[in-house]
């Protein structure tokens, strides 16, 4: 519950109630403890508080239990117990203003980025890439760039990754090597990312992080609830999404430094996911991140069953903790309760240790940042019980909720403009063409010849064939002529005389049948 000073009303303990301060908010937070020991409860008590103050908030509803924020609580026996014991008259029940979106679009606004904003780093992350395939999807991010090829889509990615493949050759002289096999194992990475929906993930329109930067009419900061019990099937796609989001928000929003009231916060349920089997080069970033976007007006809160899931670097960036109950059965357990235990200041009026497993349901162990962001000593107290329905709403509700919303079609139907896939079709088609047409050249020009050659060798035999028919008939019609009129003169000639006489005729058609065939192919 806001207060006129800046403090927020979250737990009441034996020396009264426990405030954050305002100004503090932006330093982060870690909410820690086992399943059913009331971690929902402390966010969404912590969530409905900022809202009153005109802070939006940003959270992953797991369960659907978080979509109640969107409601008015009513009384309780045991809220009213809790009244009694905290001193609280008439409590006002009131829902908060929200705004539901889900990745895949089915219980809220859709949430798209594009390849190219999620980026090589944690796009080789949810795929589960090695070292030196994550260095070729870089290579891949980078040809797309310096050739203008807009990555939005994943048959862009893919577009892109044949593209590098099929000019590996000269891609190679200038990046290093490109392996057929590395292009080959992404490949097969897309398709299991696939499998996981992440075909509507990523599209355009791309969502705009100014849009969870929003309040209602009333000044109320607006809770942006992310349905993520589908999502949560596919941890690596849930915290890559989440990872990008916060990177996001840290490259647009400009430097405002400590502010009185943080302009957003975040929620990051299941924390631990954030962190599995994540590269310590990206681990680095995330600390980063953390660590510097505070100065952006942003506070993030981890929410997670253990601090230990934590990695150090990010965990000493937490300065606001609420833990409530871990049960310790064995010595790995214990150990655990020791290293949550040592993350407190301590107080001389009690063991941490041993109240961390001692604490009941709704029970915690506080400490905020005083005013000077020093880390108070760690009380034993009970959270303030929220104003908002505890539970999930109907789909009634929910449908309602959406189709009210300020942002309703904004993003519901996918835009496909021209990027990578459409220009690389565009131009395999035009390269296609271009060769279909050079072997139609080469194809003609070969029959041509075929046709040329065939018709030298035709033409040549068909003329000697014609020159010495002509010739034959020539002479065949002289000499029947000369043989009528010359019949008489053999006759009277002797047989001697007769015999030379055609002898010498033979040697005579002879001559003039050459002398012939040779005159007609001179012609």
């Amino acid at each position: 519950m806001y207060t006129q000073d800046k403090q927020f009303y979250v737990a009441h303990g034996e020396n009264g109630p426990i405030y954050i301060q305002g100004k503090m908010v932006n330093r982060h937070g870690l909410i820690a403890g086992a399943t059913g020991t009331g971690k929902t409860v402390s966010l969404q008590v912590l969530a409905e508080s900022f809202s009153q103050a005109g802070i939006p908030c940003f959270m992953a509803d797991m369960k659907g239990d978080l979509s109640g924020i969107s409601q008015a609580g009513n009384m309780t026996g045991f809220i009213e117990k809790r009244c009694t014991e905290f001193g609280i008259e008439s409590p006002q029940f009131s829902g908060c203003p929200v705004t539901f979106y889900d990745v895949y679009g089915e219980k809220g606004h859709p949430m798209r980025t594009t390849i190219s904003n999620m980026g090589p780093e944690l796009l080789a992350r949810l795929l589960s890439l090695n070292e030196t395939q994550s260095g070729v999807l870089n290579i891949v991010f980078k040809v797309a760039d310096e050739r203008g090829l807009l990555l939005i889509d994943m048959k862009d990615l893919r577009s892109m990754l044949n593209y590098v493949a099929e000019n590996a050759h000269d891609i190679s002289k200038t990046y290093g090597n490109v392996a057929s096999q590395s292009i080959g194992a992404i490949q097969r990475a897309l398709l299991a990312l696939e499998n996981q929906g992440a075909e509507t993930f990523f599209a355009e329109p791309s969502f705009d992080i100014m849009d969870l930067l929003q309040c209602s009419p009333d000044g109320k900061g607006m809770m942006n609830v992310l349905a993520a019990d589908r999502l949560m099937l596919n941890p690596k796609l849930y915290s890559s999404f989440l990872l990008w989001l916060l990177s996001d928000l840290y490259v647009q929003l400009p430097e405002v430094g400590d502010l009185e009231l943080p302009r957003l916060v975040f929620f990051f349920d299941e924390a631990h996911t954030l962190f599995d089997e994540t590269p310590k080069a990206l681990v680095d970033k995330i600390e980063q991140v953390v660590r510097l976007i505070r100065s952006k007006g942003v506070g993030v809160y981890l929410v997670t069953q253990n601090p230990t899931d934590i990695p150090d670097s990010v965990l000493a960036q937490l300065g606001n903790r609420i833990q409530h109950a871990l049960r310790a059965f064995t010595p790995k357990e214990q150990k655990n309760v020791r290293s949550a235990a040592n993350t407190f200041r301590a107080n001389p009026a009690f063991k941490t240790e041993d109240a961390i497993m001692e604490l009941g349901t709704g029970e915690a162990l506080v400490s905020f940042l005083d005013d000077k962001g020093t880390p108070q000593m760690v009380e034993r107290a009970k959270i303030l019980f929220p104003l908002s329905q505890i539970g999930a709403i109907s789909d009634q509700q929910r449908d309602t909720a959406i189709k009210s919303s300020r942002i309703y079609g904004r993003y519901d139907k996918i835009i496909d403009r021209e990027s990578a896939f459409e220009v690389l079709l565009a131009q395999s088609e035009k390269d296609a063409q271009i060769a279909a047409e050079q072997q139609k050249e080469i194809t003609e020009t070969k029959e041509i010849k075929e046709k040329e050659k065939k018709s030298n060798k035709k033409g040549f035999w068909g003329k000697v064939f014609g020159a010495v028919l002509t010739s034959i008939a020539a002479l065949i019609g002289t000499r029947v002529a000369n043989s009528v009129t010359g019949s008489k003169s053999r006759q009277s000639l002797g047989k001697a005389a007769a015999g030379r006489a055609v002898s010498t005729a033979t040697r005579t058609a002879t001559r003039e049948l050459t002398r012939s065939i040779l005159g007609n192919l001179i012609k």
